[in-house]
């Protein structure tokens, strides 16, 4: 069912009552019983201590959650001249629609700024709130993403293909392209309000990278901020991030596809302004099961094996059989990853159908991929690995050309009719 608004009649009603406001922030939640009540208390105190003078509406948009997550938020006393917005986005499930809502009632408030951060957040602090919106009250820049400081081990899918390609493709080094935690300026939530997305995959996972690549695409003044460590509920990627990560990749591609006449022209990469005070927190480390993830890999090649072999060029190929026979080291190298990554992107734009399906065949590479890393990034500090991973972005962005050639035999096969795979 498509919905014209997010909102309930009782939360709009509210919304009515309210008339205007100067800032709104976010929070869209789902089971979030633990934590939404101390991100709520350190909003509410970062409006309050740096925004005394502005009216603040703080709106959970809670996606039905089944525990105490949005009687955990009413029940924390907001301070003066703040309104607090407790209600059901109506909508796909999914951290898109709970967004969306947040957005409808940005642009009915017509706010200055309006901010959204995640609600599984344990190191969040009130000078969050200031570093996030400052840049957009005071700095005159339309669009904020973050920058954080993270385990070695922590946001494997941004690491190994998020950032990479938003940086190889538009040309801006935004290190946390889907962090989760944005400020946006008025005329850029009129525009995303204004986007009809809300139905698709963008409705559920793909909401994070879909707002950083429009950002960029329609040349919005952009900043990063330093908002120290990001302590969340950690997710082991051989045991919960499959949905997401197949969600978040497809819209990369699908926006990789849509936005094919900008980034074709773009070469290299440049440094984003990063702002804001630095907060001294520092991340948790933890484990991941690499055992399982090799596993998956192999488990993966094993029933998709004779699809890799259509979609990946040779060479790539030959190396997934060999690590997939077994390999007591499991070298995924960045080069060879960029490569994969790049022969998946031509695919799904060769491919008219089953696109969903080709993000599923690249999950079990994926799992590889990060086994690998982890076994790479073992003895290593966070510096370190981050060096690593700039390593890998700058394969990418060398590597430009290679999909340039490969898209290029995409749509040559496309015009023929050869829609099975680019293997010659």
């Amino acid at each position: 069912m498509k919905y014209l608004t997010a909102l309930r009649d009782d939360a709009m009603s509210r919304v009515e009552l309210i008339e205007k406001a100067d800032l709104v922030v976010g929070l869209p939640s789902y089971n979030n019983q633990s934590t939404i009540a101390h991100v709520v208390k350190q909003v509410s105190h970062g409006l309050h201590l740096y925004y005394p003078d502005k009216k603040a509406v703080i709106i959970v948009s809670d996606g039905g959650s089944v525990d105490d997550s949005r009687e955990e938020a009413r029940d924390v006393q907001a301070y003066p001249f703040q309104e607090m917005l407790v209600t059901i986005y109506r909508g796909i499930p999914g951290k898109g629609s709970a967004l969306r809502a947040v957005f409808e009632v940005a642009r009915f408030l017509q706010a200055e700024a309006c901010v959204v951060v995640d609600s599984d957040l344990r190191s969040i602090d009130h000078n969050w709130i200031r570093n996030l919106l400052d840049p957009i009250i005071n700095d005159n820049y339309q669009f904020v993403a973050p920058l954080y400081k993270r385990f070695k081990l922590d946001g494997t899918i941004t690491n190994n293909i998020v950032y990479n390609m938003t940086r190889a493709l538009y040309g801006k080094r935004i290190r946390q392209p889907i962090g989760g935690d944005f400020a946006f300026s008025r005329d850029v939530v009129n525009e995303i309000y204004d986007q009809d997305v809300w139905d698709t995959d963008v409705g559920r996972f793909g909401i994070d990278i879909w707002l950083t690549t429009n950002a960029l695409v329609k040349g919005f003044n952009i900043c990063q901020v330093r908002l120290g460590a990001k302590i969340h509920d950690v997710k082991d990627p051989s045991e919960s991030l499959g949905p997401m990560f197949r969600q978040v990749v497809a819209t990369l591609f699908s926006l990789t596809e849509e936005n094919a006449d900008y980034w074709h022209g773009i070469r290299g990469s440049e440094e984003v302004p990063v702002l804001g005070d630095d907060i001294a927190t520092e991340p948790e480390s933890f484990q991941i099961n690499v055992d399982n993830l090799l596993e998956a890999f192999r488990r993966g090649y094993s029933q998709f094996g004779v699809l890799w072999q259509q979609i990946l060029s040779e060479e790539s190929f030959e190396v997934v059989k060999k690590l997939a026979d077994g390999s007591d080291t499991f070298e995924m190298n960045g080069l060879m990853w960029a490569h994969i990554i790049y022969d998946a992107a031509a695919t799904y734009h060769c491919w008219d159908k089953n696109r969903f399906k080709l993000v599923e065949l690249l999950t079990p590479l994926y799992y590889g991929r990060v086994a690998g890393f982890a076994r790479l990034v073992e003895d290593m500090d966070s510096g370190q690995a981050e060096e690593e991973v700039e390593r890998q972005a700058q394969f990418f962005e060398d590597e430009k050309p290679y999909l340039i050639d490969r898209w290029k035999c995409a749509r040559e096969a496309k015009q023929k009719g050869d829609n099975n795979g680019l293997r010659a």
